[in-house]
């Protein structure tokens, strides 16, 4: 796996049983307490694995942070906080690296194992799937707009539960059944990701706007007005290739651009078994899993239609 289809993670084929993961990630804080933020950056580094179909082995920490400007006991919150994730998805923590900097930022490389032959690319999506979702969107814009405290502490509570929250579960459910592709949602938001699934293939993916699971007051903070620092790339990142639905009101679409941090896997698999994996991802506890939007051969030349 090499560079040509933008996917989450490099990897490297050992023998005919066994391929390396490899990957690396990581963050500024998006909030102020230090244990959360590396739980944030720990569980996003990691997902990349998930996101490949394969388990986290072995991490490595990366570390900047300001040792003039910040107690030590801050450094020691980070570091508990990644390592309580990297404990949950079953790796281990096998040491790493920091440097003196102006601005705190946390995440690991990691180091996973997947058979050569369940390998899940972002790419590979065919004419008659259905696009599921794992978790609800609206991270970025949330975290923009309580810095004006503008969300309630129940929102922001129900955000950092997302956020904080493993992607090892899905991915293992999702393992028995046959995902034709898969990626996170993060920071090019659910469109940017949408579109690396379709890659170079001739297919349209056909998002059904009203199916997407949406943060607790995300989509009102982009009727207020509010944003984030990326809206506009991310947005300029897939003109041309997207169709927006023209009932759609501006302030709504920018939720499909929406910057994530360890967002929700995305995967595309046949319609007949997506009834059966919601309802194993929905017993397991993730109540926000839903089918999105589906595969169809492509649509003039729209590779990305919002509905």
């Amino acid at each position: 796996m090499g560079f040509g289809t933008s996917d989450d993670a490099g990897i490297y084929k050992l023998n005919d049983d066994t391929a390396i993961i490899m990957t690396v990630d990581f963050i500024t804080p998006p909030v102020d307490d230090p244990f959360v933020f590396g739980q944030i950056a720990a569980a996003n580094a990691i997902s990349d694995v998930y996101a490949m179909g394969g388990t986290p082995l072995a991490c490595l920490n990366l570390i900047a942070f300001p040792s003039g400007k910040l107690p030590e006991e801050f450094l020691h919150k980070i570091v508990a906080g990644g390592l309580s994730k990297i404990s949950e998805a079953g790796a281990v923590l096998a040491g790493g690296h920091s440097i003196d900097d102006e601005e705190p930022k946390y995440g690991l490389s990691v180091t996973g194992t997947v058979h050569p032959e369940r390998i899940w690319t972002n790419t590979g999506a065919r004419p008659g799937d259905v696009i599921v979702l794992t978790k609800p969107i609206g991270s970025g814009v949330l975290f923009n707009a309580n810095l004006k405290n503008w969300v309630s502490a129940a929102a922001m509570d129900n955000c950092l539960e997302v956020l904080t929250a493993l992607n090892r579960r899905p991915a293992e459910i999702m393992r028995t059944f046959d995902i034709h592709a898969a990626t996170d949602v993060t920071g090019f938001g659910l469109a940017g990701h949408a579109l690396e699934m379709v890659g170079e293939t001739a297919i349209t993916i056909d998002i059904q706007i009203e199916a997407l699971p949406i943060m607790d007051e995300a989509l009102d903070m982009y009727r207020k007005g509010m944003t984030t620092g990326v809206n506009a790339s991310n947005r300029q990142m897939v003109t041309g290739a997207m169709t927006m639905a023209p009932a759609l009101p501006a302030w709504h679409q920018e939720i499909v651009f929406d910057p994530q941090t360890n967002g929700g896997l995305m995967v595309a698999l046949p319609e007949s078994q997506s009834q059966d994996l919601i309802a194993a991802l929905q017993a397991a506890g993730i109540h926000s899993a839903a089918v999105i939007g589906r595969v169809t051969d492509q649509q003039e030349n729209i590779r990305l239609l919002f509905s």
